[in-house]
């Protein structure tokens, strides 16, 4: 399969975010590109720095207006993509969720965003209920994918739950960053954290991940901190944890990967790790901690 991947900068001007992302899947699908996948909350900056509620405006309705016009570039291109987008579904009540459309423009499914942060420039608690649609992967004309979103990917029960469901691909759509007053240093080992816990998710599970994260600064509108640089490093691991691609994680990039989809299975052969699984001991794992 080929992957496209559009690790991009935003600007405050949404529409030319679009724009610009709609222009750059046209020209994967003509490098190749079977699926595309974009970063979390593409279509804006990162707005979850502040808590406002003026921000509330950039949500849009699923379906609508916006979610037609992702739909026609993958029928128009015939590509599965994977799209991020702050959903409205209520007053109110809004999501932070990923839309798939398969080839033919229609919506293969969605995945509203399970773990939602709240952190310092990470403000998502204010913004986003947490999803009710559970780890269930997304039946497309190339396979199911399993499709979670940013904060989801450090926690291994998502994964497990989505190759377990049948998943074939492991995909994080993503908008992470250092705060800009960290060391290099420090920054470095967020870094190296966030992609070996995804790497461990392709190994535990014999599966591929594509994860694809937004790049750029992005100053903090209230001034309280420095903003965020977001450090690109959009990537794909095999079932092995092995890196097939990594993005720059200092300038935008577009990219198609081609990834071998038999080779989980052979993986899984020689490593199998679900055959081997106690699922007669692991009752404990739905309790918050064990004291």
């Amino acid at each position: 399969m080929k992957i496209g991947i559009i690790q991009q900068s935003n600007t405050s001007d949404v529409a030319a975010n679009r724009q610009s992302l709609i222009n750059k899947i046209k020209q994967l699908a003509g490098q190749g590109a079977q699926l595309v996948v974009l970063p979390e909350l593409h279509d804006s900056l990162y707005f979850c720095q502040v808590e406002s509620v003026d921000n509330f405006d950039l949500a849009v309705t699923i379906p609508g207006e916006v979610t037609e016009e992702y739909a026609a570039v993958a029928r128009e291109c015939g590509i599965v993509l994977v799209t991020s987008l702050f959903e409205k579904r209520a007053a109110g009540l809004y999501h932070n969720t990923a839309v798939v459309f398969d080839t033919d423009g229609s919506v293969a499914g969605r995945y509203r965003k399970m773990h939602i942060p709240d952190d310092p420039a990470y403000y998502e608690k204010f913004y986003f209920t947490p999803g009710d649609l559970g780890f269930e992967p997304i039946q497309t004309s190339l396979g199911k994918l399993g499709l979670m979103v940013c904060w989801d990917q450090w926690y291994p029960e998502g994964a497990r739950l989505m190759a377990l469901r049948g998943a074939e691909l492991l995909i994080y759509p993503t908008a992470i960053g250092y705060e800009s007053s960290d060391t290099p240093d420090e920054q470095e080992r967020q870094r190296e954290a966030w992609t070996t816990v995804q790497r461990g998710h392709a190994v535990a599970n014999g599966l591929h991940v594509i994860t694809v994260n937004r790049v750029g600064h992005e100053p903090d509108p209230s001034g309280q901190t420095r903003g965020i640089q977001f450090w690109g490093s959009s990537f794909v691991a095999g079932p092995q944890g092995e890196l097939i691609y990594r993005a720059p994680k200092d300038k935008e990039e577009t990219q198609v990967i081609d990834i071998d989809m038999e080779r989980s299975e052979q993986v899984r052969r020689w490593w199998p790790f679900l055959r081997d699984r106690r699922i007669e001991c692991y009752g404990d794992i739905n309790k918050r901690f064990l004291d």
